[in-house]
């Protein structure tokens, strides 16, 4: 609703009018222009005084002082159009906070003024879980490695000003795989919890943790950059893991290697850092274990990257040895084939198939990453024209791009031309882009957006939940799908902690009007778990891999009917 639309030529009868606010949103006031409350709506009253009539100002009951003086001027008339925003009001049992629209009902300064709000808190508390959820440890709660990364920024930029060293510990649990394999993955849990609270407590408050993946951990340590200094506080990070872990029945002895690197003596970025700090921790590692290591020249460090890889990849589009597999993505409740998610594949003649970790971020730094994007968006529009004839019925089909891609100012050139050579309509093709991509200028990515869409394509959030993105941007930008990351279904329906977080994202999509598209669906159950929650679409090993095109025409003939339709559902209708 626009805020202009809250303004009405004349005046309804007041019986009218107070029937209309009952029924007009979550609460409704009838305001003098002091803030005084002439009429509340009953909604009103039972939120925020059950029992008793709501009477007094408005401006009373606010909490806090950011909003009053805008809510002055919408009751005085100053404001030169009808306005919007949001407050905090005292309720029986907690603070409410409300979005609120005011307008003069006879239009000038002086007259009653309609206010109608809208209870957010359900939506703030889901917002600032989901914004928990993505840049901390679902485990342990501590920050995973998107916020490591952006607290590492925040390091070296203060240590750039001020000349002050830090230093980098990558922690390794030794031992830890035999006490899943052992005793089971809930004992393995609950030993990483303990050992994240006892490195927690031996470091300051000036210290950051942050689980890295799997058994590690990284700390940033300002100031600590002595060799003295960095032997004392990792000793005690390793005594606090050697001590025993009681965990019901079970007493469990672990350990620790450490590696480490400092700034600015072995490194002055945070990819570097932390790769020479692993390599260091793999010396201590394969050294004996329960040792620290501090980086040296000797040790070696990782290689930037593979330069005849580089070299061969020049090679590789000239030789035409890229590929495109396509994987299905299917409806959930009716199992039917909606469209293929495009992924590029490298057929080496020597080395065979290429990993697409291995060659993508070598392609994205050379700028490689652009041409090879061209041709796939090209061609992969051009093949689900083919797919529709085959069956005869739209399809669509999703396309990955690169940030190099997105930042690229040829980009909407080479999306216009997709589009032109293969007739495709622009709603059958899903963009895929990563939320990090998006924050790098949210301004920049906005004015994109709004070109592609003007095309008529789609835009899907990729990994979704996974990285740190503002959800304002969601209502901002012209988002039609989000992908609901592998790594919140790999362990549904079994997981509590998986599954508050695709019961968050779907209700929040729900409410926005987005579709979601579940990655990595492998078994029946994952599939009915998300079904049942209102899941539009899967894709995963379940409902086909990536396949070369050939094949993939194959599943989709097949699908036509009932191959992918549940046993009894296929019982049914034979």
């Amino acid at each position: 609703m626009q805020a202009s639309s809250l303004s009405a030529p004349a005046p309804a009868p007041r019986h009218e009018l107070d029937l209309l606010m009952e029924t007009a949103g979550d609460v409704a006031f009838r305001l003098d222009p002091s803030g005084l409350i002439l009429y509340a709506s009953a909604r009103a009253g039972a939120l925020l005084s059950p029992g008793r009539a709501l009477a007094g100002s408005l401006l009373g009951a606010m909490v806090g002082d950011t909003s009053q003086a805008a809510l002055r001027d919408a009751l005085l008339g100053t404001a030169t159009r009808p306005v919007q925003l949001e407050i905090s009001l005292r309720g029986a049992d907690q603070d409410i906070r409300f979005e609120l629209r005011l307008a003069h009902l006879g239009g000038d300064a002086g007259a009653p003024v309609l206010a109608i709000g809208r209870d957010m808190s359900v939506q703030h508390a889901t917002e600032e879980r989901l914004r928990h959820m993505a840049t901390h440890d679902t485990l342990t709660g501590l920050p995973n490695r998107r916020l490591l990364s952006d607290r590492m920024r925040m390091v070296i930029a203060h240590a750039r000003r001020t000349g002050q060293r830090f230093s980098v510990a990558t922690i390794g649990l030794d031992g830890f795989k035999k006490v899943n394999d052992g005793l089971g993955h809930p004992i393995g849990d609950a030993v990483m919890c303990i050992a994240a609270t006892r490195l927690r407590k031996t470091l300051r408050d000036s210290d950051t943790l942050a689980r890295s993946g799997g058994d590690e951990f990284v700390a940033i340590m300002p100031g600590t950059c002595s060799e003295s200094q960095i032997k004392l506080i990792n000793g005690r990070l390793m005594a606090a893991l050697q001590a025993p872990f009681e965990v019901g029945d079970h007493t469990i002895y672990i350990g620790a290697s450490v590696g480490v690197s400092v700034y600015p003596q072995h490194a002055e970025d945070e990819v570097r850092l932390v790769a020479l700090a692993d390599a260091a921790m793999a010396r201590a590692k394969g050294t004996g274990k329960a040792r620290c290591v501090i980086y040296s020249a000797r040790l070696g460090g990782p290689p930037e990257h593979d330069i005849s890889l580089e070299a061969a990849m020049f090679q590789a589009v000239r030789e035409g040895e890229f590929l495109l597999y396509y994987q299905p993505i299917v409806n959930a409740h009716t199992r039917q084939i909606q469209g293929f998610e495009t992924l590029m594949r490298w057929k080496h003649p020597r080395l065979g198939m290429v990993p697409p970790a291995r060659f993508i971020p070598i392609a994205e730094t050379n700028g490689l990453i652009n041409l090879l994007g061209a041709w796939a968006l090209k061609a992969a529009c051009v093949r689900v024209r083919r797919f529709e004839q085959a069956v005869r019925r739209p399809l669509y089909i999703s396309v990955n791009i690169s940030p190099r891609q997105f930042r690229n100012d040829k980009f909407l050139g080479v999306l216009d031309d997709a589009l032109a050579t293969s007739g495709l309509p622009g709603e059958r093709l899903l963009l895929e882009i990563t939320e990090g991509t998006l924050m790098v200028d949210p301004v920049h990515a906005e004015a994109i957006l709004s070109q592609m869409a003007e095309r008529r394509a789609r835009i899907a959030i990729d990994d979704f939940g996974t990285g740190y993105s503002s959800l304002a941007y969601l209502k901002r930008f012209p988002i039609s799908v989000l992908k609901l990351d592998r790594a919140f279904v790999k362990d549904l329906p079994s997981s509590h902690k998986d599954g508050a977080i695709c019961n968050a994202v779907l209700d929040l999509a729900k409410h926005l009007r987005l579709s979601v598209v579940a990655e990595g669906v492998e078994t029946e159950e994952q599939l009915r778990y998300l079904e049942q929650r209102g899941c539009q679409c899967v894709q995963g090993y379940l409902t086909g891999k990536p396949m070369p095109a050939n094949v993939a025409v194959a599943a989709l003939t097949e699908n036509q009917y009932a191959t992918l339709l549940p046993d009894a559902l296929r019982a049914a209708i034979q």
